[in-house]
């Protein structure tokens, strides 16, 4: 697994253990108490929702059952789609080509990542420009 992608392996325990800890959360409460970025936030959410472990319920997290496989997974195809016939594509890209919002690409990336699908570089540290393809 590579460096990058076990970040995101890293962000998803943050998560867990937090909702663990202090149960159901809103994502607002999650990033104030994680101190995740956005990015980082929904990549631990997708990893989390592969594994089964997470669920959301009126704008609420919790540990559970994830009921996210729905659109999850379904975005996750929509960016392996996406990677398998353009390569290399950073996050903004992504964006367009799969027509989901950045947190959802994220989510996607995340679900993809812990089934070890993708891998990813930050490629320009002043415009969080993160590159991603299929491995």
């Amino acid at each position: 697994m590579s460096e990058f992608v076990s970040m995101f392996g890293e962000y998803a325990g943050t998560i867990w253990q937090t909702l663990h800890q202090l149960g159901p959360l809103s994502e607002k409460e999650l990033l104030a108490k994680t101190h995740l970025t956005v990015p980082q936030l929904h990549a631990a959410i997708g990893w989390l929702a592969r594994e089964n472990k997470i669920r959301k319920e009126n704008n609420t997290y919790a540990i559970g059952d994830t009921n996210m496989n729905p659109t999850v997974g379904k975005d996750a195809g929509k960016i392996w789609h996406a990677l398998n016939v353009w390569g290399e594509v950073d996050t903004l890209s992504l964006s367009r080509l799969s027509r989901l919002k950045e947190s959802e690409v994220f989510s996607a990336v995340g679900w993809l990542a812990r089934e070890g699908k993708v891998d990813g570089v930050l490629k320009n540290i002043d415009e969080k420009k993160i590159l991603f393809w299929l491995k």
